[in-house]
């Protein structure tokens, strides 16, 4: 993908298109900016936090984004709200052994399950059901649900605005504007752009990363917590297309780290 600069990202959709099996993961590991990151210490990012928000637009983004992070800020006693804004119901629109209406029950139990590995499975929990992939036509009312929610004190985990899909780049808008109003913290976490951004351009689209290792004892929960993501990974019977997490997306998020961006 040749280099682009950081307007030019914002100004052109092209550039975000989630498609083919993306940037490989060796590239990121080979990433020297990625490798220089500053690491930053759960327990200074939590420091002052009273409650974690953590806003996925579709279940399973937190778990792969920031499943470890959710769990460091259990362990450190900070209450955590998960809130889903869809339920990811339209992954599969070819699949008739799998409607919407099945996936939409079927991912709230993975995300619950997921949760349960992960030390959460008393944590808060609201989903408002907006339609998959129909997030930007509901933008103005997330914006008002959101500020309902929010309180100062918290720290809201978002999308990242810029992920490159359209529910993901909502719900990061949404929850950027909401923060403003109710004074609270924003952290961005990338899913879909591990796919698609140029690691040469990285240093100068995500200004202001940090990232946050996983002891070997975390890592495995949050694996173990993305396996329970069955209709996603494909380990499921009566799925004939391919699944939206392969291997090849797997490995972005099996790291011994994550990433959030300021």
């Amino acid at each position: 993908m040749a280099s682009v600069n950081k307007p030019a990202i914002k100004a052109d959709a092209e550039l975000r298109r989630i498609e083919g099996d993306g940037v490989p993961e060796q590239a990121w590991r080979e990433c020297a900016w990625l490798r220089a990151l500053p690491t930053e210490d759960p327990e200074r990012l939590f420091a002052g936090v009273e409650r974690l928000v953590v806003v996925s637009p579709h279940p399973d983004d937190e778990v792969l984004a920031c499943g470890g992070l959710m769990a460091s800020a259990h362990a450190l006693g900070r209450e955590v709200l998960v809130v889903s804004v869809t339920d990811g119901e339209a992954c599969y629109p070819d699949q008739p052994d799998w409607p919407p209406e099945r996936l939409r029950d079927a991912r709230q139990l993975e995300l619950d399950r997921a949760l349960e590995r992960l030390g959460l499975a008393e944590a808060p929990r609201i989903a408002w059901h907006v339609s998959d992939g129909a997030v930007a036509s509901q933008e103005a009312e997330l914006q008002q649900w959101l500020r309902e929610v929010l309180r100062q004190g918290d720290l809201l985990l978002a999308p990242w605005h810029l992920d490159g899909h359209p529910d993901h780049e909502a719900v990061g808008r949404a929850c950027a504007q909401a923060a403003a109003v109710c004074g609270c913290g924003l952290r961005e976490y990338p899913v879909w752009g591990w796919h698609w951004l140029d690691p040469a351009v990285a240093p100068r689209v995500w200004q202001g990363a940090s990232r946050f290792a996983l002891a070997p004892s975390l890592l495995l929960r949050k694996r173990q917590a993305i396996e329970e993501f069955v209709t996603q990974t494909g380990a499921v019977r009566e799925l004939t297309s391919p699944p939206i997490l392969p291997e090849y997306v797997l490995r972005r998020f099996q790291r011994d780290y994550e990433v959030l961006l300021s």
